[in-house]
């Protein structure tokens, strides 16, 4: 059985063979048979979204359906607010009250598409770190192995589109938060452009890298949900006033004369690799050159100096927000966090200013290699998902196979979408990266992809035994 995306679920609706009733009534009952053991949500909203599929089915009745998101139930990571409930962070230290309760600009913009919310996933305190089982919240665990993380920090939205607990939804990326989850559980996830997405009404991490973006089944899931989320909010003063394009328009299949670059020295090829990430990642090379593209030698630029500068970075800026709550909360904040974070103190400003000045040449330098191809693949991460065990004592080294930060450091977009298993049965993901503000190049190409594969189509199979048939009109 193959799971269900947000394109086919919106042509369903429109042609009437499903209710927007039904999918939120699969999405709850999926809720019901996993939240439990794979730690999805931290709050759901059952009831608003039974009633908010009951107004879009009206809508569909009446032969208007207005929004491009109509009748489609998403998940919200809970450090972005929402009218329905209080914004933890999954931190006993951060005020609920935060944000007033109000949308933020994104989930305005998802709900008046007609989206219906369907609950706060799960993340690692305030965006960082990994779980704490000492704390009184769920442990978000892999759908494909219950044993495995999800990756983080976006991990319940990663494991809620892996179990059908909602069709896509909203996750943050600071240093890979989007796209490691994605990877882990098999599905796509989308790292805009810094600044193409407003994230006002989130709990910062680091200021200047943290991006708001869409994680689903498919990279056309993710394109439409962009279309979306994209444009200039003057509540963000990052947010960038650029033209919004209908992304999923762009999805045209055609990768004739497309230059795609490949390190063929580049971080990722390590020895702690999962056995099958070579020949994985050269059966996808395979697919995108079949549609017309051509691999081209490259060298990413300053690939250790700019992942440390993402750290640092990171790191200051999240000690800034942090740094009373620190010295008088020091006990309440996870072990992780306090790790992660704390050690920005010993930071200097000479250090932070270095890290900047990094990232601006690096930015230069990849605008020169951008000249020369047209995206640049790489593995989202070298090797599986962590064992939930093992998380306590992971070492930096361990860390360092995944291949996110990089990105963030320079603002570009990055795409993962899923090209296969690894040696223990896991997803494993490929990353796809655009030049600035080319987010349509980097959805045609992963389209394209799983137009000639159907890795993101496949379910654990936790989800394929508890999948219902959904209400028809």
């Amino acid at each position: 059985m193959t799971a269900r995306t947000i394109s086919a679920a919106l042509a369903s609706l429109r042609s009437g063979e499903v209710t927007a009733s039904g999918l939120v009534d699969e999405a709850i009952t999926a809720a019901d048979a996993h939240d439990g053991e794979l730690g999805i949500y931290l709050a759901r909203f059952d009831e608003p979204a039974r009633e908010a599929a009951a107004a879009a089915d009206e809508i569909y009745a009446a032969g208007d359906p207005a929004g491009p998101l109509l009748g489609i139930p998403l998940g919200i990571k809970d450090i972005i607010t929402t009218v329905e409930g209080p914004t933890t962070a999954q931190s006993l230290v951060h005020d609920p009250a935060w944000g007033d309760q109000l949308d933020a600009p994104v989930v305005g913009r998802l709900r008046a598409a007609g989206g219906i919310i369907s609950g706060k996933t799960t993340t690692m305190e305030f965006a960082t770190g990994v779980p704490d089982p000492s704390k009184p919240f769920p442990i978000p665990r892999n759908p494909w192995n219950p044993d495995h993380w999800t990756g983080g920090s976006s991990s319940g939205t990663g494991n809620g589109v892996a179990a059908g607990a909602f069709l896509g939804g909203l996750g943050t990326d600071t240093g890979g938060s989007i796209r490691i989850p994605a990877a882990f559980c098999g599905i796509s996830g989308l790292k805009a452009t810094f600044g193409r997405v407003p994230k006002s009404g989130c709990v910062p991490l680091g200021y200047s890298l943290d991006n708001i973006g869409p994680m689903a089944r498919s990279a056309r899931d993710c394109a439409i949900m962009l279309t979306v989320l994209a444009g200039c909010d003057a509540s963000d003063p990052c947010s960038v006033d650029e033209p919004v394009p209908d992304y999923e328009d762009a999805l045209t299949g055609d990768l004739g004369g497309l230059r795609i670059g490949v390190d063929p020295l580049a971080e990722y090829r390590r020895a702690d690799q999962d056995p099958q990430l070579g020949e994985l990642l050269e059966a996808a090379l395979a697919v995108l050159t079949a549609r017309g593209a051509t691999v081209v030698p490259v060298r990413l630029p300053y690939y250790r100096e700019l992942t440390a500068a993402t750290g640092i970075t990171s790191r200051s800026e999240a000690f800034a927000y942090h740094a009373p709550d620190l010295r008088t909360r020091w006990s309440d904040y996870f072990a992780a966090t306090r790790q992660g974070v704390g050690i920005a103190a010993a930071y200097t400003g000479a250090d932070y200013v270095q890290a900047q000045r990094v990232r601006r040449v690096g930015q230069r330098e990849l605008a020169s290699l951008f000249t020369e191809v047209d995206l640049i693949v790489t593995p989202t991460a070298s090797v599986e998902a962590f064992t939930i065990d093992g998380l306590g004592s992971l070492a930096t080294e361990r860390f360092r196979a995944m291949h996110t930060s990089y990105w963030n450091a320079v603002g570009n977009p990055a795409l993962s979408i899923p090209m296969g298993l690894g040696a223990r049965g896991l997803p494993l993901g490929l990353q796809l990266v655009g030049r600035p503000f080319d987010e349509a190049l980097v959805l045609r190409a992963g389209d394209a992809y799983q137009q000639d594969t159907d890795w993101h189509l496949r379910q654990p199979a936790l989800a394929q035994a508890s999948a219902v048939p959904v209400a028809v009109a």
